[in-house]
């Protein structure tokens, strides 16, 4: 059994075992949420100190069971998949490990080009995270992750207007 900290490198590295090994360990699911909160906090700290630490962290985590739980229903409703909500809530926490490099965000001309990457590194450990929880192929994990992603836009979308309208 790996150790935390092997496993959110492990996670990083898109390794299969890494991710076989979180979501089959239910007693990974306090790691997972801490590799949430603290992939929350660097992106807070490297944005400035933008926004209250509590804050990021809180809606980091809220962020995280939301998908969680979308990518549960429609990973295994739609594309009859074999997860568990807590198996893709392990696996999705720690595909957020690239996200500890945004602490560097706030570094002038490059701190952009961090970020850019970084999002492009989460999706794809996300894909990878989706599709070994489910068990399916590469090609529904990506569409599952992508009408989960126009889901979550859509109801972004429609709160921000809510609170400008109110």
């Amino acid at each position: 059994m790996q150790t935390w900290g092997q496993r959110v490198i492990g996670a990083a590295k898109l390794d299969i075992n890494t991710y076989e090994e979180v979501e089959a360990d239910e007693g990974a699911t306090l790691q997972a949420a801490a590799v949430v909160v603290l992939a929350a906090l660097a992106q807070a700290v490297g944005a400035a100190g933008a926004g209250s630490a509590i804050g990021a962290a809180i809606g980091g985590l809220v962020g995280w069971a939301f998908w969680a739980g979308l990518t549960y229903l429609i990973g295994a409703y739609v594309f009859k998949g074999t997860a568990t909500w807590g198996e893709l809530l392990r696996t999705l926490g720690f595909a957020q490990s690239p996200r500890f490099l945004l602490v560097l965000g706030f570094i002038p001309l490059i701190g952009w080009v961090i970020g850019v990457v970084v999002f492009i590194w989460v999706l794809i450990t996300g894909i990878v995270a989706i599709r070994q929880a489910l068990d399916i192929s590469t090609g529904k994990a990506i569409a599952v992750a992508l009408i989960g992603w126009i889901i979550m836009a859509v109801i972004s979308v429609f709160t921000g207007l809510l609170s400008v309208a109110a």
